[in-house]
């Protein structure tokens, strides 16, 4: 049985393989630090991390890692223009209140965004809502609707919306279901319905 950890740690590998040797990473809602350590490990980056919880912290601080405790829903001004090679926000961005100023500030200190998400448009989560007529549960959306962190649901369709009107350039996509890279060349209606997952390197 495939267990949301599966599918995370698939997550961890795509964005791992992503980034290129050496690169100066800022991991946001970077959670206990186990995505930073690989890239610093794995690919010897120079890496902070930012997560809103003390405990978080604390653990990530304990596996060697710099990390700084901050809300990213107030911005990241304490970092400058283009900073950072790449900026992460790894299955968070459906948590942050200010969704589009957080992505707005991940572009302006960061050369390369790197954003994923579950997609909402997922036809699994569609037919959950459809028949029982109640906030859909799965392996991403492991929550209540009553104590879910996520409060911006949005589908892959959104994204590509949002990147659009804005002129954001998508410059790589990368789509999970079940915990398994999808390798078919799906159009953006198919990819919408079909894909539990989905990450995206965005620059402008």
């Amino acid at each position: 049985m495939r267990k949301a950890s599966d599918s995370l740690h698939l997550n961890y590998t795509v964005i791992t393989n992503i980034i290129e040797q050496g690169s100066k990473v800022l991991d946001l809602g970077c959670g206990n630090g186990t995505l930073l350590k690989m890239l610093v490990e794995e690919k010897q980056c120079s890496g902070l991390g930012v997560d809103i919880n003390q405990n978080n912290v604390i653990e990530s601080i304990q596996k060697g890692l710099s990390i700084v405790q901050g809300d990213i829903d107030e911005g990241l001004k304490e970092f400058g223009d283009k900073e950072f090679d790449y900026v992460i926000l790894n299955q968070t961005l459906q948590t942050t209140e200010k969704p589009d100023y957080v992505i707005d500030e991940m572009l302006r200190s960061g050369k390369k965004v790197v954003v994923s998400f579950p997609n909402f448009g997922y036809w699994r989560v569609r037919f959950y809502l459809f028949f029982k007529g109640k906030m859909p549960k799965s392996r991403l959306l492991s929550f209540h609707w009553y104590d879910t962190p996520n409060i911006h649901l949005l589908t892959v369709a959104d994204f590509f919306e949002f990147c659009k009107e804005r002129n954001i350039k998508i410059t790589k996509s990368v789509y999970i279901k079940r915990g398994k890279i999808s390798k078919n060349p799906f159009n953006q209606v198919l990819t919408n319905l079909l894909c539990e997952e989905a990450l995206f390197v965005i620059e402008r």
